[in-house]
């Protein structure tokens, strides 16, 4: 690969060192003598790929669709969020495999190999899920942002006033330039980089941890029903007979489907198969790549997730909430979770909301990478230079969402990652004609019965998002 393709292939990472990648297959090769202890030590050592997916899912969607989920269904859904990393896992590995077999880029392979119309379907969606995704992650850091702001200093602005919406646009506007400085100094590796990656990463996960606390202190103090939580991991019961753990009304059901956009979003599948190409793997790293996707994407996705649920379940979720058919959780409200575990009030405010903060920009300056790097994708112009700025600018409208905070708060997120589903089958069923296409995969084909399974795994994948998506449409507009 020439350094100018290099220089394409992702704006997040550098393309891969030949001599570090040189010295990664020689240790691939003396891990096949080696026992699984020692592989894996070594394949967790250089996962990356997953990780990347998580940071970029495990944003105010994910939050907010998990803690709605709780609030409302208290224990019924914590099936939904494994069920859908793992639909998504299944498509996702076939790209994986592809590129990794292949070593081409993925847009070119669907616009050679599959259809220009679906390719460039393929795209335009990621641009347009990530700009409707933008509006949600902007009203709720500006909103935490301001909910921190006023319990410190003591000083509540009216509901709706212009002092409210000048803060929110002030804020809106710092957050944007903060992500934008990040977003285009993300390829020159500078240290500054590394060190805000590693800030965002802690912030989410201590908010897992004060959530993890939660959990214990619930459980000890007897607010949780282990079996409801057990079944709840089930997607079906015997209960007066074999039925689907689905919810039934509107409202859980517009959070069902969030929570299946909330796993994979469309404009994830778009960057995924350019992080191996930019980090060297070619498919002597399938083992390597398999380890990565489900440490990195499917565990940490599912355990937060589920312990905001089973958190949120145990706390907000009363019979006077639901009967309330309230949308929105307040800040204060879901900071009292964290009251639960003993601390105080305005600690809890400040945790909860610095992890909604750092998950929320970390969105942000994701989707801004996705956007850029599309839209060169799209044009063939390199991922550098003010062409590849302005290119990460398409969400910057999302910065309005400041103004859906005094109106709809934290439950934006939740039609907003339901809308974005219905773009999703459009890569899906793409990676299913790549997987399938003897032109484009040549003897490395699957075939025999690898084939059949992993077909099958696919089409009930691209079925279950169709038939959620169609649904959805269907009783949301009509």
């Amino acid at each position: 690969m020439s350094e100018q393709q290099n220089k394409q292939v992702n704006p997040m990472f550098k393309a891969g060192d030949p001599e570090l990648v040189a010295k990664e297959r020689r240790e691939l090769q003396e891990l096949k003598h080696k026992g699984m202890g020692a592989r894996f030590k070594w394949y967790f050592s250089k996962s990356g790929p997953g990780w990347m997916q998580s940071a970029m899912t495990l944003g105010g969607g994910s939050a907010m669709a998990a803690l709605f989920s709780g609030a409302f269904l208290q224990y019924k859904l914590l099936w939904v969020q494994p069920v859908a990393m793992l639909i998504g896992i299944a498509c996702m590995a076939a790209l994986a495999y592809q590129t990794l077999t292949t070593q081409q880029r993925p847009f070119e392979a669907m616009k050679k190999f599959v259809s220009p119309v679906v390719a460039w379907a393929w795209a335009i969606c990621t641009i347009v899920a990530t700009i409707i995704w933008h509006f949600p992650q902007y009203s709720l850091v500006s909103g935490m942002s301001l909910d921190l702001i006023e319990a410190f200093s003591g000083h509540k602005f009216a509901e709706g006033s212009w002092s409210q919406t000048i803060v929110l646009l002030l804020l809106g506007c710092f957050i944007l330039f903060l992500a934008s400085r990040v977003v285009w100094n993300y390829g020159k590796g500078g240290q500054g980089i590394k060190i805000f990656e590693k800030i965002v990463k802690s912030i989410v996960w201590f908010i897992i941890a004060a959530f993890l606390v939660v959990v214990v202190v619930c459980s000890i103090n007897g607010s949780i029903s282990w079996g409801a939580v057990g079944r709840g991991f089930l997607p079906f019961s015997f209960d007066g007979g074999f039925h689907f753990n689905l919810p039934g009304d509107g409202t859980g059901v517009t959070i069902f489907i969030a929570s299946l956009s909330a796993a994979i979003g469309i404009n994830m599948t778009f960057l995924f198969g350019y992080t191996f190409l930019a980090k060297g793997w070619t498919k002597e790293y399938a083992g390597l790549q398999r380890f990565d996707m489900f440490t990195g994407m499917l565990i940490p996705y599912t355990i937060a997730t589920s312990l905001m649920i089973i958190a949120a379940g145990a706390t907000i979720h009363t019979p006077e909430f639901v009967a309330s058919g309230a949308t929105n959780i307040s800040p204060i409200k879901a900071a009292g979770m964290l009251e639960a575990a003993g601390l105080p009030a305005l600690v809890s405010r400040l945790i909860f909301g610095l992890g909604i903060i750092g998950m929320c920009f970390n969105a942000i300056t994701m989707h801004m990478l996705v956007s850029g790097f599309a839209v060169c994708e799209m044009f063939k112009i390199e991922a550098s230079g003010w062409k590849y700025k302005l290119a990460t600018l398409l969400p910057a409208p999302g910065l309005l969402g400041v103004l859906f905070w005094s109106k709809i708060g934290t439950w934006i997120a939740i039609p907003t990652s339901a809308i974005a589903l219905t773009m999703l089958p459009v890569a899906y069923i793409g990676f299913f004609c790549l997987n399938n296409s003897v032109k484009y995969l040549g003897k490395d084909m699957p075939r025999g019965r690898v084939r059949f399974w992993w077909n099958l795994a696919m089409i009930i994948a691209i079925s279950i998002v169709v038939v959620s998506a169609v649904y959805f449409v269907i009783t949301k507009l009509f």
